[in-house]
């Protein structure tokens, strides 16, 4: 898997910043599926940073859940604090970029 994050000063500024933005999608009892993996993938695309909630229902390891997410969908895992997942990808031009350092 291919790594976007730079070093700990990177993670550090994303971590900042999602702290700013609400979940985007929840994930329930259903678990991963081709259509939540495609929502991460067209979500991506247009943003660099996702903030995914976990439902009490979902009894799948948070970690194990973010690492198969990041990996499916062709992003990095961030973070995973409480019941949420913070995924991130740079924009494919650099001059969209927002948290290249």
């Amino acid at each position: 898997m291919k790594s976007y994050i730079k070093d700990s000063k990177m993670r550090s500024v994303l971590k900042g910043a999602a702290q700013k933005i609400e979940p985007t999608l929840s994930l329930g009892k259903n678990s991963i599926t081709p259509e939540f993996i495609e929502a991460v993938r067209e979500y991506m695309e247009k943003h660099e940073l996702m903030k995914i909630h976990v439902l009490k229902n979902c009894i799948d390891d948070l970690r194990e859940l973010g690492n198969t997410i990041a990996e499916r969908s062709g992003t990095e895992l961030v973070q995973i604090i409480g019941r949420m997942i913070i995924l991130y990808k740079p924009a494919k031009e650099e001059k969209d970029r927002k948290f290249s350092l």
